[in-house]
């Protein structure tokens, strides 16, 4: 799993060689957001990762994280969803990124499903993880889920490891499938603004309602974080389900703050043309006016 940095230096320093910014929308765009998927890609199998022994204190913080069961879940929907919208692909450079994508949300699912089972944690998976009736509205969605759960999850997993909540052996296996979500989100907004940009004025319009509609419906669902919404119940939400338990004794700014310093951090890795998520750090940044 360590050649992930190694991917990721390779692609920065290819990038640094590479010609001017490129027109959203045109193929070069598509290629160069793609690549972030298709390039930068982990092959490790979860069903070769070295599990660390924990210390009984360990075990029982893992074991007594309220969110497995809806985390399992969320990387069954995802990946469930993400395969739905690369069936109706008729690019196939478009369909092989998005194919990959749904591969590392099931091998997500596979990584903690096997690490719940070596440390005896119970868990329910029982779900159907249907395909949606409308893939790419369903994909949608999905994405801006992510770019608002990712987010959180950067500051999470970095105060996990800062302060020591979890041995850095344990934490060192989930790196890849952190940063992993650091490249979905990529593709992403990439995908967003291609898809947009190659729409007649109407369908952009139509379109454009739709992601704003998905938006909000994805922010509503995260507003639980600081217990304004669902208590981290939704199915398709874990990083909510276990922020409490993570953030006790920091403050939200504090949160905030690591969240955004993890954010830039890990966007720094890719292709400086490509658009960046902006939602949740300018709102970040938005909210840092007023909190104290």
């Amino acid at each position: 799993m360590s050649n992930l940095s190694a991917t990721l230096a390779a692609t920065r320093d290819k990038v640094a060689g590479e010609s001017g910014p490129f027109r959203f929308g045109s193929d070069e765009h598509k290629r160069a957001f793609c690549s972030v998927l298709i390039d930068i890609f982990d092959p490790y199998k979860p069903a070769v990762l070295a599990w660390p022994k924990l210390s009984p204190d360990a075990q029982k913080r893992l074991t007594d994280l309220p969110f497995w069961d809806v985390a399992v879940q969320t990387e069954g929907y995802a990946s469930s969803r993400m395969q739905a919208m690369a069936d109706q692909q008729s690019d196939p450079l478009i369909k092989e990124a998005i194919a990959l994508n749904a591969f590392e949300e099931g091998r997500h699912k596979l990584v903690i499903r096997n690490m719940l089972h070596f440390y005896g944690i119970s868990f329910e998976d029982n779900q159907a993880y249907a395909a949606p009736k409308n893939p790419e509205q369903a994909f949608i969605t999905t994405g801006y889920g992510e770019c608002f759960d990712s987010f959180f999850a950067f500051g999470l997993f970095k105060m996990a490891k800062d302060s020591g909540y979890f041995p850095p052996e344990l934490v060192d296996v989930f790196e890849p499938v952190v940063q992993e979500e650091a490249r979905h989100i990529m593709f992403f907004v990439n995908w967003v603004s291609w898809m947009a940009a190659n729409k007649p004025f109407l369908p952009r319009f139509w379109f454009r309602l739709r992601c704003v509609a998905a938006l909000v419906r994805a922010g509503i669902g995260r507003l639980s974080l600081a217990g304004a919404a669902d208590g981290g119940k939704d199915s398709d939400n874990f990083v909510v389900a276990g922020g409490e338990t993570l953030t006790v004794g920091l403050t939200v700014r504090g949160l905030l703050q690591v969240a955004l310093a993890e954010d830039t951090r890990r966007m720094q890795a890719f292709d400086q043309r490509l658009l960046r998520p902006r939602i949740m750090p300018f709102l970040a940044k938005l909210a840092l006016r007023f909190i104290r």
